[in-house]
């Protein structure tokens, strides 16, 4: 690894979440599936979505991957700006094999002016409240999906090599691959690098690593002692295999409160928020004391200084609700304008919030934070066995 290479494209990045913008994008965009080795469950699951931006005949690819319960929407943002400033530059965002347990096609249509606010609302909540839409959104029962308690590490590095081998290319038409994310996805990178992937360490698939704020070496928490560890597989085995950020008992929640908020403020960001701030499923903490307008309403919902702690990893620095007005609304005053949180959130067909995280992965993640293979690390399989080989 070449540590300015790396540092650069770090710069780069940390310039473009400050700087990005949510306007038209201007570069070629294109989802696609790409097929990953066969992994813990049915052969449905043996595939990641990647958004690609960027011309098609780059020779340079980042592929970026997401944090915890991020999707590669956290990047598009992001993307758009790098590759209109980047020349000769593409980037990937991996979205994970658990996209395909998401329903996200009345979000899609509801973006596409197929199908009001109101239709979208009452498909994937309004049921939960004793409406009775013609059709409506099944949440899923994460207890009949046991084998995704073992998504963890060794599924999405091989499920990354599988996009990092696709990015470089083959032969004369061969580019130049740096390998980064975000947070839990930064660790990511860094364990790839580190990783034994059948004899051959995985930092010889790439040139460099962007880690944004994350990338192991106890960046955040860790498993060193092996009996923690061991109980928290044992607590693993017996529960949701996904990760319940809002503790209500259905861990896309997270995911479709969010996006339901991001496309009412993206959509309608001046109209009163009355019909979301009456849902009585609406958590108290997200809903403020007064008539907001839907985009106060996500703002409020996110601020670093009104969201609930337990919410850290999701929180924007942002501004505050107008001291008056009825219903009040958002002031933009710091470093993230609600815009930019609304057109994160309020997209498809890549999503900004992971409905179905896997627990297993924070487990590894934690495990391998030493970047030093222990007990911990030994007994969860995690080959690591190229650290020393990897710049600090």
């Amino acid at each position: 690894m070449q540590r300015r290479r790396r540092f650069t494209l770090a710069l780069a990045l940390a310039g473009a979440f400050a700087l990005a913008t949510a306007g038209a994008a201007s570069a070629r965009e294109q989802r696609v599936v790409v097929d990953t080795p066969a992994g813990p469950g049915p052969a449905e699951f043996n595939k990641v979505w990647v958004d690609k931006y960027g011309p098609k005949d780059a020779k340079k690819i980042l592929v970026l991957m997401p944090g915890t319960i991020g999707g590669s929407g956290d990047f598009t943002l992001t993307a758009r700006y790098l590759v209109k400033r980047i020349k000769g530059l593409q980037v990937w965002a991996i979205d994970r094999r658990s996209q395909a347990l998401e329903d996200t096609e009345m979000f899609a249509r509801a973006l596409r002016g197929e199908v009001s606010l109101q239709e979208m609302f009452d498909y994937y909540l309004g049921h939960l409240d004793g409406a009775t839409p013609p059709e409506s959104y099944s949440f899923v029962n994460g207890f009949l999906h046991p084998y995704a308690r073992d998504w963890g590490m060794e599924v999405a590095l091989e499920d990354a090599r599988a996009v990092v081998k696709q990015a470089r290319g083959k032969g004369k038409s061969r580019r130049k691959v740096v390998l980064g994310g975000h947070s839990l996805g930064a660790s990511l990178a860094v364990a790839y690098a580190a990783w034994d992937f059948k004899g051959r360490p995985g930092y010889k698939d790439i040139a460099g690593i962007v880690a944004i704020d994350g990338g192991l070496l106890r960046s955040f928490g860790e498993l060193d002692d092996l009996a923690q560890t061991q109980d928290a597989i044992t607590e693993l085995e017996g529960s949701n295999p996904f990760t319940d950020l809002l503790e209500i008992g259905f861990p896309e929640a997270t995911g479709i409160f969010a996006e339901v908020g991001g496309i009412y403020a993206r959509l309608a960001p001046n109209a009163p928020a009355t019909h979301l701030q009456d849902f009585p499923l609406l958590p108290p903490e997200f809903n403020p004391p007064v008539p907001v307008t839907t985009r106060g309403l996500l703002g409020h919902a996110f601020d670093r200084d009104t969201s609930p702690d337990d919410l850290a990893l999701i929180h924007i620095n942002g501004g505050s609700l107008a001291p008056t007005g009825d219903p009040r609304d958002w002031v933009d005053g710091r470093v993230t304008p609600v815009s930019r949180l609304a057109a994160t959130f309020g997209q498809e067909p890549a999503n900004g919030v992971e409905w179905f995280f896997p627990r297993r992965l924070t487990i590894d993640t934690d495990a391998a934070s030493p970047m030093a293979r222990t007990a911990s690390t030994v007994y969860l399989g995690l080959r690591l066995f190229h650290t020393k080989k990897i710049d600090d």
